[in-house]
C-alpha cells in the first residue's frame, strides 16, 4: 500500500496540474471505486460537476482536493482519494485505454484526471469538511496555506511527521507521550494511524534499522529520547523517500505522470532477507507480525538492548 511519500508525490502531481480547472463532466466506469459515496455515481458526478478544485492537501495516506462552487466561494466538502493498494491518479491520456480505469473526471483546461485501481481497494468519495480537533491546518499542502477543516472520514486520523505543526516542539513533545501510552510494540504504534499516520511497513522498519531498535519492543518502556530518535529516523527516511518519488516495486504504484519511485534502491532492511546490514554485514532476518513481516538487523536491533 502507498505510504507517506508516495501518496505527497501524488498530492503535489495534483497540486500543479489540476487545481483551478473546473470539473466539467464525471464518468464512473466501476460502482466499487466510488462505494464511500452514500449516492453512489450519480452523486459524485452533481457534486464534482461545475466545481472547481482549489487545494491539494495531504494527511498521511489520504489527500484530498477542496472544492469551490459555480461562484467561486469554497464549499464545505472536499474529494477525498485513498489510494488503496494500487490506485493511481492519472493525467496521461494513456489511462483512456487501460482496462483498469475506474473513474475519469473531464477537467477544462488541460489534461482530464483518471482514477485506475487494478485491485479496487482505492475510492473516491466527496465527503464533508470538519473542524480538526485540535485547530490547526488540516493536513500539508506543499506550504500553501490550509484551513483548519478535514474531510469525515479523515478526522479519526493523527497528524503525519512531515506535517508542518509536528514541526513545533510542543507538538512533537506531544506526539512522543502518546507512541509511549500503552502497552504494545514500537512498531505496532508507529502503523497505528490515529497516533501518526503516513507509516506503513517498509517506512516503519527501516526507521527502526535506523534508530536501532527491534520491532517488538514495548513502546511503553522507551525512555522519550529512543521514542525521539525513533520519529526523528520516520521522518527522515520519508523525507528521502519523498525526494526518490517514494518507493515501488512493481507498476502498481506511479506518480500522476505514471513514472515510477525509485527508493527501493536505498532500503537498508526492508524486503533484504538474508543480505548484509549496510551498518555490521550481519545477515538481515525476516520475521512475521500481524499477517506481514518484519526486517531487521539480529545486532543492531536486539530484543533486549539497553535504553538510551
Amino acid at each position: 500500500m502507498p505510504e507517506l511519500p508516495e501518496v505527497e508525490t501524488v498530492r503535489a502531481g495534483l497540486a500543479d496540474h489540476v487545481l483551478g480547472r473546473p470539473v466539467t463532466g464525471v464518468r464512473v466506469l466501476r460502482d466499487r471505486a466510488v462505494r464511500r459515496q452514500a449516492g453512489g455515481a450519480a452523486e459524485l458526478e452533481a457534486l464534482l460537476t461545475g466545481r472547481t478544485f482549489t487545494a491539494a492537501v495531504r494527511r498521511g495516506k489520504f489527500c484530498w482536493l477542496t472544492l469551490a462552487g459555480p461562484d467561486g466561494e469554497p464549499e464545505d466538502h472536499a474529494l477525498l482519494v485513498h489510494l488503496g493498494m494500487s490506485g493511481q491518479l492519472l493525467i496521461s491520456e494513456d489511462a483512456r485505454s487501460n482496462p483498469h480505469l475506474r473513474v475519469h473526471l473531464e477537467l477544462a483546461g488541460g489534461p482530464d484526471l483518471w482514477f485506475v485501481d487494478q485491485r479496487t481497494f482505492g475510492y473516491l468519495t466527496v465527503a464533508d469538511l470538519l473542524p480538526t480537533p485540535d485547530g490547526g491546518p488540516g493536513g500539508d499542502a506543499g506550504g500553501a496555506p490550509v484551513a483548519a477543516l478535514l474531510p469525515a472520514p479523515v478526522a479519526h486520523i493523527g497528524r503525519d511527521l512531515l506535517d508542518p505543526v509536528l514541526a513545533e516542539p510542543a507538538a512533537r513533545a506531544a506526539l512522543n507521550r502518546r507512541v509511549r501510552r500503552g502497552r504494545r510494540g514500537i512498531k505496532t504504534v508507529l502503523l497505528d494511524q490515529t497516533v501518526t499516520a503516513g507509516i506503513g511497513n517498509i517506512y516503519a522498519d527501516e526507521a527502526l534499522w535506523r534508530a536501532g531498535v527491534h520491532y517488538a519492543r514495548p513502546a511503553d518502556r522507551m525512555r522519550p529520547g529512543l521514542v525521539a530518535a525513533v520519529l526523528d529516523a520516520a521522518e527522515a527516511v520519508m523525507r528521502q523517500a519523498l525526494v526518490a518519488g517514494g518507493t515501488s516495486f512493481d507498476a502498481l504504484y506511479v506518480n500522476v505522470n505514471g513514472a515510477s519511485g525509485y527508493f527501493d534502491r536505498s532500503l537498508a532492511v526492508y524486503g533484504q532477507e538474508g543480505e548484509p546490514c549496510p551498518r555490521c554485514g550481519t545477515s538481515i532476518v525476516r520475521e512475521a507480525f500481524a499477517n506481514r513481516s518484519s526486517f531487521f538487523c539480529p545486532r543492531c536491533q536486539r530484543a533486549g538492548r539497553p535504553q538510551t
